[in-house]
């Protein structure tokens, strides 16, 4: 099997799979309990976030976990938006925000918040002018994903950190870091995040399991009441298991990145390159964007056709987000990069993880290319 669906979701670290099993096991406690076996629950719990707070280089009160991306998404933009809307209802976004975004955005338009969505040029930047030309009195929040999930535009997170603090300090800057997490460098300190979203599945970890970074001081309105744990901002009780699976995960992926980057960069320019051979094939994914994406269109292919036509063959590539790939709807963000529709409805991502081989890219690239003969007759 080779499998380039990465960004979907990731095969677990086997060791990652141990400490879950084994804390699932051995230290099965509450960590609320006043008892021993709660306790031994409590300690594994507080390391886990001083690890993880140690590999993102940020102290562990400001690590909240999470079932993921979409409720940490939603946890900082409802949180922001309910607590702070005395002082504003005005959000910006860009328009290739992921649906775990751009949906929360939708139903707070309904409860009166305006939003403002930033267009992205043609390779799927957003301006930092366009973004400070849209900061109002009334601005609260400015939420820009990292990477974009399916192309790989990398944000210029660093720079709309610092113009957005210099404009007004009060504004908050919530960031999709999904993608980015052990792909590409980010500090977010330097970077001037208040709230910074990560999911664990994304990086061999298990699902289910995520963090939200909340910069200390912040204060957001809760999504869950109850026993008040995770600093009464997520009450229920603690996913300990899933907590030291998480750090394990990353801490995992990060050596990955600084280990294993330069190989996965010769992968993506290797497919690129070939690729780049083939007849009616275009590349989407900029020049510059993360190594572990490529989104490109066959055209005159249905997407469906393709994707089965390759699982047929043991090879798994995806048509767009995982959550929307069922939709049959065109990429949005595809058709706000000024892509056609026709071009957008053929598009195909490979996503990458550290472990795939020179000599699977090489099957992949022969067997697309027989692929496409055969689906347009060539081949009988």
């Amino acid at each position: 099997m080779i499998y380039l669906d990465n960004s979907a979701t990731t095969k677990p670290f086997p060791e990652v799979l141990k400490s879950y099993t084994t804390v699932a096991a051995d230290y099965f406690g509450n960590p609320s309990s006043l008892h021993s076996i709660g306790g031994q629950a409590e300690t594994l719990l507080f390391q886990a976030r001083k690890q993880i707070a140690d590999l993102l280089h940020v102290k562990s009160n400001e690590i909240y976990f999470t079932s993921g991306g979409t409720e940490g998404n939603n946890f900082a933009l409802k949180g922001t938006a309910h607590l702070y809307k005395k002082r504003g209802k005005h959000i910006i976004a860009s328009a290739i925000e992921h649906d775990s975004v751009h949906k929360v955005l939708e139903q707070l338009e309904e409860d009166g918040f305006s939003i403002t969505y930033i267009p992205v040029d043609e390779h799927g930047f957003v301006s930092l002018e366009e973004i400070r030309k849209n900061i109002q009195k009334d601005t609260i929040m400015v939420s820009i994903m990292h990477v974009n999930n399916e192309v790989g535009s990398i944000q210029p997170i660093l720079k709309i950190g610092e113009m957005i603090k210099k404009h007004d300090s009060t504004i908050l800057f919530h960031v999709d870091g999904v993608q980015g997490i052990g792909k590409t460098e980010l500090s977010i300190k330097e970077a001037n995040i208040d709230l910074y979203t990560i999911s664990a599945h994304k990086f061999h970890g298990l699902k289910g399991n995520g963090v939200l970074y909340i910069r200390q001081g912040l204060i957001l309105a809760p999504l869950l009441a109850g026993g008040g744990q995770e600093g009464n901002l997520r009450s229920g009780t603690e996913n300990v298991p899933g907590a030291v699976s998480t750090a394990k995960a990353l801490r995992l992926q990060l050596q990955n990145q600084r280990e294993k980057a330069d190989r996965m960069i010769q992968l993506n320019q290797y497919l690129r390159k070939q690729l780049q051979r083939m007849d009616d094939v275009v590349i989407h994914s900029p020049d510059n964007s993360v190594p572990h994406i490529i989104n490109f269109s066959i055209f005159g292919i249905k997407a469906e056709v393709f994707v089965h036509a390759l699982e047929e063959k043991n090879i798994f590539i995806s048509t767009t987000s995982a959550c929307s790939s069922k939709t049959n709807k065109a990429s949005k963000t595809l058709l706000g990069m000024g892509i056609s529709s026709n071009a957008a409805e053929s598009s195909f991502r490979i996503s990458l993880c550290y472990d795939n081989t020179m000599e699977e890219m090489k099957t992949t690239i022969h067997t697309i290319a027989e692929t496409i003969k055969w689906l347009r007759g060539v081949l009988k």
